[in-house]
């Protein structure tokens, strides 16, 4: 009868190691890509957070100059008025002239003048081009670094590639935890405390978004 019972249970213990072996495994490779990007994600959610005690103190940089006469005569031909796209030979000269890489970036035309935004993580830029005389401003406003890594956890400005990587990292994220509750789970059985810590987990919140938040 002893032996029955124990032979009835190897089967269970078979199915636990089982689960315990890959859910450990998917655990540990998502808490290791998610390692840095959770620290940096976690340390700029209190940085925005307590955004109106830490003070920004941009740095405003500007320069300025003058399009060669052959390239503001192709700015100000008919053909190009109604254009968004930056002209290639244009966004060569705003490379070499102020080291800025305007890419795909489109313009704003008008009559008067091109205006080029150019938006970034932690800061701003813009470049203009007056179409009459050919001057050329170029502004670029620096918020520091804790901007930088504010903007980075909101995604703003950042391109393709890091929206991404955002998303990956996001499902990493989920990964990690529906894995981590399944062992939860496994584990709940030795650990009274478990249930009633993730339920603290999902009532302090809640409690606080219903009393608190209007």
């Amino acid at each position: 009868m002893k032996q029955a019972t124990i032979a009835g249970k190897l089967p269970d213990q078979k199915r636990r190691s089982f689960w315990l072996r890959h859910l450990h495994q998917w655990h540990w490779i998502s808490s290791a890509i998610c390692l840095i990007a959770m620290l940096l994600f976690a340390a700029t959610g209190i940085t925005l957070n307590h955004s109106a005690q830490i003070e920004a103190h941009p740095q405003v940089s500007g320069k300025q100059g003058q399009l060669p006469r052959d390239l503001l005569a192709q700015l100000t031909a008919q053909e190009h008025k109604d254009k968004e796209a930056v002209p290639k030979p244009l966004a060569a000269w705003f490379d070499k002239q102020f080291g800025v890489d305007v890419g795909p970036q489109p313009g704003e035309w008008s009559p008067e003048e091109l205006y080029v935004s150019l938006p970034r993580p932690g800061g701003d830029a813009w470049l203009r081009v007056d179409l009459g005389n050919g001057k050329v401003e170029y502004e670029k406003t620096d918020r520091g670094w804790v901007s930088y890594f504010n903007d980075l956890h909101k995604g703003r400005n950042t391109g393709t590639a890091w929206s991404w990587f955002i998303d990956i990292f996001a499902v990493a994220c989920l990964v990690f935890c529906i894995t981590g509750l399944f062992l939860l789970q496994l584990h709940a059985g030795n650990r009274p405390v478990t249930w009633p810590l993730v339920g603290l987990g999902l009532v302090v919140p809640l409690v606080l978004a219903i009393i608190f938040i209007h």
